[in-house]
């Protein structure tokens, strides 16, 4: 799916800094635990201000850092970024959609909920439908 998603960012860039947290959902629906409160807590302070240390992988002497992706940079700060939950519910051989819900309409759908996910049906009507 981050395949996926950065190939699309690459060909329709944002117009403004924006966060995600990417999830895949191979039901119809997704539940709200698998959104993690920490990342809830982390969205919600990419809009206001936000730092994080990006974490050096480790290397040893003789290893193959093939597979390790160099960091761009060692840290960052976000301000005023736009923050989304990108969920794909994925069928196989079917068109490739992604759904960008706001973080703060995904707590709201939550908060409204009487049931315990957020079906495919309820994200697609309320965020913003991306075409892969």
């Amino acid at each position: 799916m981050q395949t996926l998603f950065k190939d699309y960012l690459s060909k329709c860039s944002p117009k403004e800094t924006e966060a995600y947290e990417l999830k895949i959902v191979r039901s119809k629906s997704l539940p709200f635990s698998a959104v993690k409160d920490h990342q809830v807590e982390a969205l919600l302070k990419a809009e206001d201000g936000f730092f994080h240390k990006l974490t050096d992988p480790p290397v040893f002497k003789g290893m193959n850092t093939r597979f390790n992706s160099r960091r761009p940079f060692d840290c960052f700060f976000l301000v005023k970024a736009s923050a989304y939950l990108v969920i794909w519910f994925y069928e196989p051989r079917k068109e490739k959609v992604f759904v960008k819900l706001g973080i703060n309409d995904f707590l709201r759908l939550r908060g409204e909920a009487k049931r315990k996910s957020l079906t495919k049906e309820e994200a697609f009507a309320n965020g913003e439908l991306l075409y892969l």
